[in-house]
């Protein structure tokens, strides 16, 4: 049972089911490129302002899901308004940072790129994305689509996590 903790900022309520860690397993799927599972760890946490800091760790794993060697790294903050819009700024060391946009529902955050920008030695000509972030019968099912220079919008990333 998930509850909203009484000393939440307000501007948090609807994203305030986000909050905490979050693990599980994954696939990455890209073409030229094998698909492979991975492991994750997603933290929201909140410091009592009106945004939750984001970080998502990918990392590979062993036949029996335990980490082996990191995959990539992400960091970001989250924020809501009364209007259930959502405003999240990412970035990562792949050389990118992102600005996404989205509608907030219940137990359902659907965000899509507004702008990415790449350092010149970026290793992906990364242009758009897509994510959906869904709570399915308590879990986090989460799903990453991408568009690249060479190719268009596509799913790239899903995983499904627990709260831990």
């Amino acid at each position: 049972m998930f509850e909203i903790p009484a000393d939440l900022n307000p501007a948090l309520a609807g994203l305030a089911w986000l909050r905490g860690r979050w693990e599980g397993t994954g696939y990455r799927e890209w073409p030229g490129l094998e698909k492979t599972q991975f492991g994750q760890q997603v933290d929201f946490v909140e410091n009592g302002g009106d945004y939750l800091h984001y970080i998502s760790q990918t990392f590979t794993i062993d036949d029996d899901g335990r980490p082996l060697a990191p995959l990539t790294i992400e960091t970001g903050f989250w924020r809501a308004n009364a209007k259930a819009e959502v405003e999240v700024v990412m970035c990562g060391p792949d050389g990118y940072a992102e600005i996404l946009y989205g509608k907030l529902q219940p137990g359902r955050v659907d965000l899509t790129s507004d702008a990415v920008i790449r350092t010149q030695d970026a290793p992906v000509a990364y242009t758009a994305g897509r994510r959906l972030y869904g709570n399915v019968d308590g879990k986090l099912m989460y799903s990453f689509d991408r568009a690249t220079d060479d190719v268009p919008l596509r799913p790239y990333i899903w995983a499904t996590l627990e709260r831990r």
